[in-house]
């Protein structure tokens, strides 16, 4: 393609910081299209960054034949929905994430990729460990730390540490499905470098149980977790903590250690991204400087635009990866909601349930 026209569903924070100005920043590609929730929102947007089409209703925008690719920025109630019908419709993809609300349309949406090979379908990444990515991986494949035994990972901040702040599209089931809280997207992280745990021990909580609707006027209930702490076990026998909180005072932390019989790696992560080890009898951690030439950074859009042109590969974050987590959270929800460990279903097991799926919607295959 000479020239890639881009449509946008849901022109929102993360599209004006991050995607429209990643999109723009490559070579041969408009914006030729928006649809927001309401005309008003949309016509501020298209008038704000000059694009010239609107379209009331997001079916319409996916249903235009000069549209080559679909940006997915809603809340995650439409991830699925939107995503399919653009693929159905030979169209490549950018979801935001999280994936979806639930395992279940993240799996539709993988369905709907193996059905249409052709087509590009990405997940926007967790920003987390995107620095230092490739240095963790050296440290881990060259045994820095020996054989895993402990995880720690901590996500908190004080995003609703206030009561008197309104509720958020994240606290709503509706909107969100089971995502809570930064849970999926410093899990993400984790499993760039590790395996999907086996199991699940999950507690949670909603603290300030209701909060403002400025949409409405009135106080309703808050429907998803500001708190959860999660047990994991993982096939090997290693062992995880997650804390992932948004009632935290003071400034926010995203930090994952790994620990091993022969050291620990401490990985800071957020802006200016750190690691650092410990090995087997020290008492302090070393910082491991990362070379700025091997430091990663955010190329999201860059690397939508050269899958299409069939110049890369996904890497962050293809829909494997996104049906990963999406097991993961799934797995938390029901042992919450079980107050009961819950197994993570292997991604063998869920690539052959969607193989069938597709079996089943193709009418078999020859």
């Amino acid at each position: 393609m000479e020239t890639i026209r881009v449509g946008i569903v849901g022109l929102g924070q993360n599209c004006r910081v991050r995607h429209v100005p990643g999109l723009r920043a490559c070579e041969g590609v408009e914006i030729i299209a928006v649809c927001n929730r309401t005309p008003e929102s949309t016509a501020r947007a298209a008038e704000e960054y000059g694009i010239p089409r609107r379209y009331s209703r997001w079916e319409e925008l996916v249903d235009d034949p000069e549209i080559d690719a679909v940006v997915v920025g809603t809340w995650p109630y439409l991830h699925a929905p939107v995503t399919i019908a653009a693929l159905e419709r030979g169209k490549h993809v950018l979801c935001e994430a999280r994936m979806a609300r639930n395992l279940a349309e993240a799996m539709q949406m993988v369905e709907a990729a193996q059905r249409h090979k052709g087509l590009v379908l990405q997940i926007v990444p967790s920003p987390f460990g995107l620095e230092v990515d490739r240095a963790v991986r050296d440290l881990l494949e060259k045994g820095a730390i020996g054989e895993l035994r402990e995880v720690v990972v901590t996500a908190t901040n004080a995003w609703w540490a206030d009561p008197a702040e309104p509720i958020s599209w994240r606290q709503i089931r509706q909107l969100s499905g089971l995502n809570m809280v930064a849970l999926g997207i410093i899990h993400e992280t984790l499993i760039r470098w590790l395996p999907d745990p086996a199991e699940v021990y999950a507690h949670a909580a909603a603290f300030i149980p209701q909060r403002l609707d400025p949409t409405s006027g009135r106080i309703v209930p808050v429907e998803l977790p500001d708190t959860v702490h999660v047990l994991a076990r993982f096939g090997t026998g290693a062992l995880a903590i997650y804390r992932s909180s948004a009632v935290v005072h003071g400034p926010a932390q995203a930090e994952i250690v790994l620990s091993g019989s022969e050291g620990s790696l401490k990985c800071v992560l957020g802006q200016s991204e750190r690691i650092y080890l410990a090995r087997q009898g020290e008492t302090s951690y070393e910082e491991i400087s990362v070379p700025e030439d091997q430091r990663g950074q955010w190329n999201v859009e860059a690397d939508f635009i050269a899958a299409i042109r069939g110049q890369g590969k996904v890497r962050y974050t293809d829909p494997i990866t996104g049906l990963r987590y999406m097991a993961f959270t799934d797995a938390v929800a029901q042992s919450i909601e079980a107050r009961a460990p819950v197994p993570v279903p292997p991604l063998a097991e869920l690539l052959r349930r969607i193989e069938g799926a597709s079996n089943v919607k193709g009418g078999g295959r020859a």
